[in-house]
This record gives structure tokens, sequence and C-alpha cells, in this order.
């Protein structure tokens, strides 16, 4: 029966509870059991908080008991990386700084979730302060990847990729400044969501930079993803950079039809340096999307080096001013990461606003150019396999390398502020997932959802799961 359940996906698991045919109990028990199992093989989380869990559980059981009217998360487990705070509990952020911190605020998006009647089982591995694209951790442990431990679940949000694969919660919130909920959800063969900057609320998250920074969620198909973006999307008074832009049933614009759509291959940069595996899987998938009545562009898009570029100009400081105390009074507590957040400190102010104000002009030039011609981009999340962890670690000779080759497709979107939608496209030589990310206008999420759906109807990459979580619940 706990295979069962863990199997279900996100709205499977929700409609379960709501009709009574699982509990909320069967549920978090199978969960909290799930974690316990994969926690040693693959460190996803830094606290699980299962007496809390159990609890809430109960009380989501006895609710439904008294006919009282329920959210749409109502009864469901889930976990989130350790950045978002909650009032009087713990807040890592995957750093040894914060090890014991406790804010004094909850996170918009926790109490929306809250609202919604989700289960909060446990906070999720990370990178230190959000600060690396591996995932890596030093203070807390390597967070690794499901589908062979050997490799890195990409970051920041190293464990809400690795804990949704694993079977250990049915989603999870991550955060976004470079690629940190694709690079999990596509290295661990989920679906994730970077949104449009400022429709999520920002507010009790801790900040990585502020001009880049977005919250999304990480779940099993991408029907999850839409009904956890209704869930915490939408304006918040605690925000000012929060959007006022209506938030529409995303969940009701998936009708799996996307004939005539117009999907666009850029013919520059995205592709550079792409392996003849990763090149197999996103033809397979246009190939896939075109079987539906898609049309398939090739276009060329606007250079995306020079937005990866000035988003360094713009991040490195101001991660450099959020850190600056810390730099000067906890260096030696910092990991080998602190190197990413120091050059910021030199980065002359003149730099930082001549980026700032180039970036709506640049913004405009790209949306103009390539969503005037197609009405979604479609490029790999990641131009090649999945990365060991050895061939991350410090003093390895390609480190650099690898590291830059991750974000590289990623950056470009945080910069515009568009919103990119990771999807499982399939599996490369080395048995790890691959992954496409479609884009969009700004506010485009259920164009997004709509195109991964349809998708996800006639492919089945969503329903493989790692032989570890398979064994671990055996």
């Amino acid at each position: 029966m706990s295979n069962e359940i863990l199997d279900l996906s996100l709205t499977e698991i929700a409609a379960a509870i709501r009709k009574r045919k699982i509990s909320s109990l069967e549920a978090t028990r199978a969960c909290l059991e799930q974690a316990q199992r994969v926690q040693p093989h693959i460190n996803c989380f830094i606290s699980i908080e299962a007496g809390d869990a159990l609890k809430a559980s109960r009380a989501a059981d006895r609710a439904l008991t008294r006919g009282a009217r329920v959210g749409p998360l109502h009864g469901v487990p889930l976990a989130h990386k350790d950045l978002f705070y909650r009032k009087g509990h713990v807040s890592t952020a995957g750093a040894k700084i914060l090890r014991d911190y406790r804010p004094e605020v909850t996170a918009t998006v926790v109490e929306r979730m809250q609202a919604a009647g989700a289960i909060w089982l446990g906070t999720l591995n990370m990178s230190e302060f959000a600060g690396n694209p591996t995932g890596q951790n030093d203070h807390f442990g390597d967070c690794r990847n499901p589908w062979n431990t050997q490799h890195i679940t990409g970051g920041s949000s190293s464990g809400s990729g690795a804990a949704v694969a694993a079977r250990a919660c049915y989603g999870a919130l991550g955060s976004d400044t470079g690629g940190s909920i694709r690079h999990p959800a596509a290295f661990n063969g989920v679906v994730g969501l970077k949104p449009t900057n400022g429709l999520v609320s920002r507010f009790g998250v801790l900040p990585r930079s502020w001009s880049l920074d977005t919250v999304g969620p990480l779940a099993r198909t991408v029907r999850d993803c839409a009904r956890l973006t209704r869930v915490v999307a939408g304006v918040d008074v605690k925000d000012p950079t929060c959007s006022s832009e209506r938030v529409p049933d995303y969940e009701k614009e998936l009708t799996g039809k996307i004939r005539g759509l117009k999907i666009g291959v850029p013919t520059n940069y995205y592709y550079d340096g792409a392996s003849a595996d990763v090149r197999r899987c996103m033809e397979q998938s246009l190939d896939a999307l075109e079987s539906l009545g898609a049309r398939v562009i090739e276009l060329a898009v606007p250079d995306p080096q020079r937005a990866l570029d000035l988003s360094n100009v713009i991040s490195q400081p101001e991660v450099a001013a959020i850190h600056a105390r810390w730099l000067r009074e906890r260096q030696e507590d910092y990991s080998i990461w602190r190197a990413g957040i120091e050059p910021g400190l030199i980065i002359p102010a003149a730099s930082y606003l001549e980026a700032q104000m180039a970036r709506p002009r640049l913004t405009r030039e790209f949306v103009d150019e390539v969503f005037g011609k197609v009405d979604v981009l479609h490029a790999p999340v990641f131009a090649k396999p999945v990365p060991t962890i050895a061939e991350a670690m410090p003093g390895t000779p390609d480190r650099v390398v690898t590291i830059q080759a991750i974000s590289r497709n990623n950056r470009p979107a945080n910069f515009f502020g568009i919103p990119a939608l990771s999807v499982p496209a399939g599996f490369a030589s080395n048995g790890l997932p691959v992954a496409f990310q479609i884009m969009g206008r700004p506010y485009s999420e259920a164009l997004l959802f709509r195109v991964g759906d349809a998708y996800q109807r006639i492919t089945d990459w969503h329903e493989r799961a790692p032989a570890l979580s398979r064994n671990a619940a055996a």
C-alpha cells in the first residue's frame, strides 16, 4: 500500500484525501517512512518534523470528518527548501552561520500553503545561502541524486528536487536566482517552474539577490506545479515588488490542446556544446509536441550571453551587500563557496547601475524579437549529462567550467524576468534525467503549463521513479 500511495501525484493524493479514499495520516506516514529510508542515501532533508506532521495530518482528517470546507492542498504532505521563514522555527539556509536562526516572521508563501491545508514534513537541504548550482553543502552534507548517488542534484534547491524524485514528499518550494529550481528539477527528473519575476511573494524568504530572486514549485507533474503556483502566487502587501497581476486558475487552462502553437527552437547559444544524447532528447520532445499539432520554428535569438554577463554584475554586489557584515565578522564560518560572494565587494556602483539601466531595454528586445515570432521558446535546461559529484569537487580541473555550464542556459531568464518551466524529457547515456525548458512572455505561466501538460499526456518520463525510491520502500 505504501508504494501505491507514494506513486500518486500531488493532485491525485489531494483528490484521494478529499474523497476520503486515503487519509492524510496514511499519506503523511508513508512520506515520513520514505524520508527516513532515503535520507541516509541522498541526504535531502535538513530536518524531519515527524511529530508535528502527524499531528497536523490527524487534524486534517478530523476536519474532513466534520465536513469542513478545505483547501486545494488539504492534508497533502510537502517539504520545502530551508530558507522559507516560519516564526520561531529554525531556518538555516544551509549555512553554519544560521544553524540556530529562528526568524520572527513567517513567509507569505508558507502562510498560503498552510491556508491551503498542506502538511509540513520538514526542511530540505540546499546549497549554502542558495549559492551554488551543484547542490553540494559542506555544513549539512552533500545532497545526492536519487537516480545515482554519485551524481549531483543541481542547486541550490537540491533537497527539493531530490526529495520529490525519491517519493519522500509530493511537492516542494524552491527559489531560483539563476536556475536554482530548474537545475534540480532537470537533474532529478521532476517538473520545476521559475515564475515571472514578481508573480510570487518573496516576503519572509532569505534573499540571495533582490533583483533576480524568484520562488516557485517543484513536483512530479506539470499539473501539480500548476496547482502549487495558484496557491502561492498573487499580490502581497508585505512585498512591494510583488505584482498585482491577476492569477488565473492554471489547472483549468490544461486543455491538452496546442494545435497551431508556435514553438521556437534557438539556433544560437542554447545548444552550444550540447551532447548527442541531450540533442536526441530535445529532438524527440519536439517531435512529440509536433504530433499534437504544434509548429516548430527555428530562430536566432538576441544573444543571451549579454544577459548572462550582466546578471552577474547585478547579482554579485547584491549578494555581497547581504553578506557584508558576516564576511567581516564570521568569514571562517563560510565554506569554499564564499569565493562566489566576495567579488561583489569590488564591483563598482557605476557598473551595477549601468547593468540595471540596460536591463529593461535588453528585456524588451529579447521578448519582442523572440515572442513576436513564436509563442514559447524551447531549449535544454542543461546541454550535457548530469555531472558526478567528483567532477564538481573543489580542485577538480574542469570544476569551474562545469559550474558555469550548469547555469549558462538558465540565468538569462532571470535577467529578463520571464517564466521558464523545466519538464523531464528522457535520459542521457549515463542514466541520469534530461529536461527541456519552455520560456515565454512575462505572466505566460498558463501557456507554459498547457504546453508541458500536453507533452506529459503523451509521454511517461514523469512517471519514472529512481530505483533507490523503490528499493528504499521495499
